[in-house]
């Protein structure tokens, strides 16, 4: 029978890092649960904990830097993938393709917590709720851009 061998120090140093990438998501997913959109508070933060918990793997079991860029190129294809899913087409409208960014966004703050590039993931949440937030009352206040047929 094997033996269970834990190193705790590097289940607290994954912890810290999933857990950062879940609170910065939390900003996001309340946004959008509250805007009533197709993701909200269970998707952007289970976006940003897959994403930095694939780049810790990689981080740490592959040995070299391409290996590792292929993991994150899967990352970033696979959360593109599930962003399309949340764009619609409904006759001449389009809708979700904030959403979408936004799931895309979150991922790449889970890759940069996972990297250790903290500020840019923190930036990056600040950025997406700022748009978010901000984004909808600009857009709302601005001329309509009818075409004249």
């Amino acid at each position: 029978m094997t033996e269970l061998d834990i190193n705790w120090n590097e289940v607290w140093f994954n912890f810290w890092h999933l857990a950062v990438a879940y609170l910065l998501a939390l900003p996001v997913a309340f946004n959008r649960e509250q805007a009533s959109r197709s993701a909200g508070l269970r998707t952007f933060p289970l976006v940003a904990i897959a994403a930095c918990g694939y780049v810790l793997v990689a981080f740490s079991i592959l040995t070299t830097t391409d290996a590792e860029a292929r993991v994150i190129q899967g990352v970033v294809t696979g959360i593109g993938f599930i962003g399309g899913g949340a764009i619609l087409k409904s006759g001449g409208t389009v809708s979700g393709t904030a959403t979408a960014a936004s799931i895309w966004t979150t991922g790449l703050i889970g890759i940069a917590v996972a990297a250790d590039r903290f500020e840019i993931a923190i930036l990056l949440s600040l950025l997406m709720l700022a748009t978010l937030s901000l984004g909808k009352d600009v857009k709302d206040k601005m001329p309509s851009k009818k075409k004249d047929e």
